[in-house]
C-alpha cells in the first residue's frame, strides 16, 4: 500500500529547518507551537522515522530529516507553483526592499525563500545599503520598504528587535588584545559613534586599521585578525566569531531593527512581505553562535 506525504507536515519540517526551531517555524506558519510539533509526529508515525533530533538544547534535523528535507522542497516547489498558475493571477511585479548589509543574515534568506514559495509570480529585489541611504530612498519613493539599524524609532517605523553591539574577530584572532585596538570601521556605519565612544570612555588606545565604504573590505581586514568590529548579536557572519574578552573591551549599546512601508505602495504582496519580516525576527535568540574564548 502507498503511502502519502502530508504537505502540511512538509511544510512545518522546512520551516524548521530554515528557522532553527518549533517556535520560530510555527511563527512563520501562523500556527500554534504544538500543532506544528503535532505534524512532525504525524509525519514521523507514518513513515517509522525520526526525523528531530531533540537531544541538545533546542531541535535539529536529524540524518532522516536532511534526507526527506531534499525531497519535501522539491514537492512543495512543484505544488506552489502549479497552486500560483492555476489560481493566482493577482500578485505579480516587483517589490524593491533594502536592508544593512550586516543584518541580511540569518533571516532575509528564509524570508525571500517563503515569500518566493507563496507568491511565484513576484520578483522581489533585494538591495543592501546603510540606514542613512535606505531611509532617503524610501522617502523619494524608489521603494516599497526598508529595515534599519537605529538607536531609535520614527513615528512611521516599526522595531522588530533590540539587540547588543557585540566585539567581533577572526576565529581564534588576538587582534583584540593589541594596543591601540585595531578597528575596521564603515564610513558611514550607524555603530561608529557609540563603539568609538565607549573606547574613549574607557581610554583604551585606538586606530583605524581601515575605513572603508565597503563591507566586504570590512569582512576581509577582520576575517585576516588585522582588526576587530562589531555587529549586532546574532548576526556574526561566518568568517568571525565573538570575541569573549572578559571585560578588556568595553560593553557596546543595544540599536533597534525597525521596519518602515512605503505606505503610499499599492504593490500586492508588501504587507505579506513585511508580516514574514515579522515573524522571522520575532523571538530571535542572539547567542546562537559561539563565542571565541578569551585566554
Amino acid at each position: 500500500m502507498k503511502r502519502n506525504l502530508d504537505l502540511a507536515a512538509l511544510r512545518a519540517l522546512a520551516a524548521i529547518a530554515d528557522f532553527g526551531s518549533v517556535t520560530r517555524a510555527a511563527h512563520v506558519l501562523n500556527l500554534t507551537q504544538s500543532a506544528v510539533s503535532m505534524q512532525i509526529k504525524r509525519l514521523e508515525d507514518g513513515l517509522d522515522l525520526v526525523l528531530l533530533d531533540r537531544s541538545g538544547r533546542g531541535v535539529a534535523l536529524a540524518a532522516s530529516g536532511e534526507q526527506l528535507l531534499a525531497y519535501a522542497r522539491r514537492i512543495l516547489a512543484l505544488n506552489d507553483e502549479a497552486v500560483a498558475r492555476l489560481t493566482d493571477s493577482t500578485y505579480e511585479g516587483e517589490i524593491v526592499i533594502i536592508v544593512p548589509h550586516d543584518i541580511v543574515y540569518p533571516h532575509i534568506p528564509q524570508v525571500l525563500r517563503h515569500f518566493n514559495a507563496a507568491y511565484p509570480r513576484m520578483r522581489v529585489k533585494l538591495q543592501a545599503l546603510h540606514t542613512k541611504i535606505a531611509k532617503t530612498r524610501l522617502r523619494e519613493g524608489e521603494c516599497d520598504l526598508i529595515l534599519t539599524t537605529e538607536s531609535h524609532c520614527e513615528p512611521d517605523g516599526e522595531t522588530l528587535t533590540r539587540l547588543p553591539l557585540v566585539w567581533i574577530g577572526a576565529p581564534g584572532g588576538v587582534a583584540w588584545r593589541q594596543r591601540p585596538l585595531q578597528l575596521a570601521l564603515g564610513r558611514y556605519c550607524a555603530f561608529r559613534p557609540g563603539i568609538v565612544a565607549a573606547l574613549d570612555r574607557e581610554n583604551i588606545p585606538w586606530e583605524a586599521a581601515v575605513e572603508s565604504e565597503s563591507d566586504r573590505t570590512l569582512e576581509a581586514t577582520v576575517s585576516c585578525d588585522l582588526a576587530v568590529h562589531a555587529l549586532l548579536a546574532g548576526t556574526e557572519p561566518p568568517f568571525a566569531e565573538r570575541i569573549n574578552h572578559g571585560g578588556t573591551l568595553p560593553e557596546l549599546t543595544s540599536h533597534l531593527v525597525n521596519l518602515y512601508i512605503n505606505r503610499s505602495s499599492s504593490k500586492p504582496g508588501v504587507l505579506a512581505l513585511a508580516d514574514l519580516l515579522r515573524r522571522a525576527w520575532d523571538g530571535r535568540e542572539p547567542d546562537a553562535r559561539p563565542n571565541v574564548a578569551a585566554e
